[in-house]
């Protein structure tokens, strides 16, 4: 019960839907009800008293309740589907929205799999529980009284006799609600876990072939399979025991009425026709008490199902996500003060990081592998919080600021090029949705992309496939730096910009950054000494700590650990001879 009322708010979007549902729902339950009265009529009245006269009227009537029953089940069934589909995707819209204004490390231990399963078919299952809980169990509700009302009314005793078993079908229902939710999880997360390692297979299939994984994977693949046939199968036993139990122990409320309602009619107490009534009416009161029992199922189900939704969507967001002062930048100063960070509360990765970039000036931040520089650009762009300490743009701290002012006063370009599946043109887009295709090929030009963007077969309206799988590293990257280009942003984040292109597109790239860079604040991240050495200011940073700072030519000086990466090719001073990217 207290999954469907966490789940209400969404049905009530839609009042005028629902209640025409219910209303169709509760007329054609009534319609059941003419039915034995037509039988008690056509049996007493018109074979017992000899009135020839009453049987095409009461004939007519039962047609007609039956065509009515049918004409608002239609009706209902139009409206629930589509009352249904609009929750779905009301439900999902808010899922996805959620999603959005989670904070990176709650994705850190969600698998993508794991997401795609809630979004997909977990809402499904939990539209059940809205849908026909609250519709399926109030119809079943109403017919239940509806026919248990007739039934008292025309012979109190016989009908205390066939709901004797309803006793015995309660327990039996709450035996299986208390038992049955730790099987429908084991279910669902079956699922997710398969989804899950399915989706990480697919991406890497070609690390699979490269390696010779294909049956060591299928057997993965089968153990996961394995577990979910395994979770099903306990639940399709336990639901092959309890639902045939409850229909024996209903079925024995018609025999309970067949017999003492034919001693109540060899005894003159009831009369032949209202007899047939009972035994007419006595499937139409036991078959909803069925329909609540598979309710019973698709609620258990549900409700597993629910508790996975609700976690994302009760799961806090990120703080500022929309809320939050406009950042009004005109100079771009960004200063590090005295800066901890942490992951999940471990080994500090950024302890007492103090750094400054004046306007227009270009820093660059070099270190070995895990030394903290990815972490600097994720703390300014607020991927991450920061655990003490303080990021100013000119004097404005970055948590004061609502996270779409922040971000789009930064362009970024990671590491690893991601591209949607779309096209060329609807890549660049991302960063400016009114750019002409002008200013599209000015920037493809900038970043050194022009030529093989003509080359492709449609040029600007080429698929690139999911995850840009139809373009090379080298392409990617430079489509990637476009994109950052387009933004034309105050401050522009470099984290390996150039990292997977030659050394020919990099020299071009890095005069088109250069004058690009003019009168904006860069961070860049780089391993190749051409990309550092021309920097405003470089700060070393080793094991989270800021251990050097100065220019190229001082630091080499100083012959400390910048000197030293320089000489262990950890910054590479002569350039790798590397064939041209495509």
């Amino acid at each position: 019960m207290k999954t469907i009322f966490r789940v209400l708010p969404w049905l009530r979007r839609y009042p005028a839907m629902a209640a025409g549902q219910l209303l169709c729902a509760i007329l054609g339950t009534l319609m059941v009800l003419v039915q034995p009265n037509a039988i008690k009529s056509v049996i007493d009245d018109v074979i017992g008293k000899n009135q020839p006269e009453k049987l095409l009227p009461w004939v007519l009537l039962a047609a007609a309740a039956y065509f009515g029953r049918d004409f608002l089940n239609t009706a209902r069934i139009i409206l629930n589907n589509t009352l249904e589909q609009n929750v779905i995707y009301d439900i999902r819209s808010d899922l996805y929205r959620r999603l959005q204004i989670l904070p990176l490390p709650w994705f850190d231990h969600k698998p993508t799999g794991d997401l795609m399963t809630t979004v997909a078919e977990d809402v499904n299952a939990m539209e059940r529980v809205l849908i026909d809980g609250v519709e399926q169990g109030l119809i079943a509700s109403l017919q239940i009284a509806a026919v248990g009302g007739w039934m008292f009314y025309h012979s109190p005793s016989l009908a205390a006799v066939g709901m004797l078993p309803l006793p015995f079908l309660a327990a039996g229902a709450l035996w299986y609600t208390r038992t049955a939710r730790g099987r429908y999880k084991d279910v669902r997360k079956a699922t997710s876990e398969m989804n899950s390692m399915l989706h990480d297979n697919i991406s890497g299939i070609r690390q699979i072939k490269a390696y010779g994984m294909e049956q060591p994977e299928h057997d993965r693949f089968n153990a996961f399979s394995h577990r979910l046939r395994a979770a099903t199968l306990r639940v399709m036993r336990a639901w092959s025991f309890y639902n045939p139990s409850m229909n024996f122990i209903g079925a024995l409320g018609t025999v309970l009425v067949l017999f003492f309602g034919g001693r109540a009619v060899l005894g003159k107490s009831i009369t032949p026709g209202e007899f047939t009534g009972f035994l007419f009416l006595m499937p139409f009161f036991y078959e909803p008490v069925g329909r609540l029992h598979s309710l019973n199922q698709i609620l258990q189900a549900g409700r597993a199902a629910a508790d996975r939704v609700f976690d994302i969507l009760e799961a806090p967001p990120e703080p500022n996500t929309e809320s939050g002062a406009t950042l009004h930048l005109t100079q771009g100063h960004v200063q590090f003060t005295d800066v901890v960070f942490t992951y999940s509360g471990k080994t500090a990765t950024l302890n007492g990081v103090t750094l400054e970039a004046k306007p227009g000036q270009a820093i660059a931040l070099v270190g070995p592998t895990g030394a903290g520089k990815s972490t600097i650009i994720n703390l300014l762009t607020r991927f991450y919080e920061f655990d003490s300490g303080d990021i100013t743009i000119d004097g404005q701290s970055i948590k004061t600021l609502s996270k779409p002012s922040l971000r789009s006063a930064i362009g970024y370009v990671t590491q690893e090029s991601f591209m949607f599946n779309g096209t060329v043109r609807e890549n660049l887009l991302i960063a400016k949705r009114d750019a002409t295709d002008e200013e599209l090929w000015t920037v493809l030009e900038a970043a050194n992309a022009t030529p093989f963007v003509q080359r492709l077969p449609e040029q600007l309206s080429t698929q690139v496939g999911e995850r840009g799988v139809r373009l090379s590293v080298g392409e990617k990257q430079r489509l990637s730096i476009a994109r950052a280009l387009l933004k034309n942003p105050p401050i522009l984040l470099l984290d390996e910009a150039t990292a997977s292109v030659d050394t020919e597109t990099e020299r071009l790239i890095q005069q088109a950054l250069e004058r690009l860079m003019v009168n904006r604040t860069t961070f860049v991240i780089a391993h190749r000494l051409s990309t550092v050495r021309h920097a405003d200011r470089i700060y070393v940073l080793n094991l989270g700590q800021i251990t050097e700072q100065g220019t190229h030519e001082e630091l080499l000086r100083h012959d400390g650990l910048y000197a030293n990466l320089c000489r262990t090719s950890l910054i590479a001073t002569e350039e790798p001879a590397l064939s041209p990217a495509p």
